[in-house]
């Protein structure tokens, strides 16, 4: 019996059946964590959010060790099938949790651009001393053509990154905000916070919203991190400022 789930809900005034309903999943499966199972990483977050707690007060077990070895155990923390099933708070997390760099790596990124919150967030962490670099696709290069081709939707995708640009156009006057575009093959969108990243992996003829997303934490150099970590800087030496 998971007791501090139960009480948890209690005190939030939900029941199994009303945290369900907010869920999307089956009164029998709220029932299943509240006996003791674990839920999924994704529906951790959401349920932590439900009952205003952190994820560590429901299931301590889950928990990572003060004392760890000399190269970390976990590297991973969470795993979701697509980027939409990722909750918005983790996102809102991820980048006012910064206290030196944030950097985005993607084709358009539109659904950050388009998301009022994040963006304030982005600029008030930059005001704050944050680095804050942003790499979207250069909307008249071979690659996003090319990657408009592979998922169908031919001219679009070039078009996401100028309506994303109209959005970003906000944070180009904000000391700390620098925005780049590339126009090389990307493999993964990369959005960082200091050490902890969510890596979008991309798969052919699928939209990245669409393809999964790994929550990873930088431990040492040359972990699993640290390799997204110098593919970004690599993007970046390449890239063009935004005129």
């Amino acid at each position: 019996m998971n007791d501090l789930l139960r009480r948890a809900l209690a005190d939030a005034r939900l029941t199994e059946a009303g945290l369900a309903a907010r869920l999307g999943v089956d009164p029998k499966t709220v029932r299943r964590w509240v006996s003791g199972r674990v839920p999924y990483p994704r529906h951790r977050a959401r349920v932590a959010t439900l009952v205003g707690r952190d994820e560590a007060d429901l299931w301590p077990q889950l928990a990572v060790p003060s004392v760890q070895m000399e190269s970390p155990a976990v590297e991973i923390l969470a795993t979701y099938p697509h980027r939409w099933a990722v909750p918005r708070p983790v996102w809102q997390q991820l980048f006012q949790s910064a206290r030196h760099e944030i950097g985005v790596l993607a084709y358009a990124g539109l659904f950050l651009a388009e998301d009022t919150g994040i963006m304030r967030a982005l600029a008030e962490r930059a005001r704050g001393g944050v680095s804050v670099r942003i790499l979207l696709g250069d909307p008249d290069g071979t690659c996003v053509a090319e990657r408009g081709s592979d998922e169908g939707v031919g001219e679009s995708m070039a078009a996401k990154i100028r309506n994303a640009l109209v959005h970003y156009r906000a944070l180009r006057d904000v000391d700390g905000v620098e925005i780049r575009l590339h126009d090389t093959v990307l493999y993964n969108s990369v959005y960082r916070a200091d050490d902890d990243l969510l890596i979008n992996p991309h798969a052919y003829g699928i939209a990245a919203s669409h393809a999964p997303v790994l929550h990873l934490r930088r431990g040492e150099d040359g972990d699993i991190a640290s390799t997204y970590l110098e593919s970004f800087e690599r993007v970046w030496a390449g890239a063009s400022p935004v005129a």
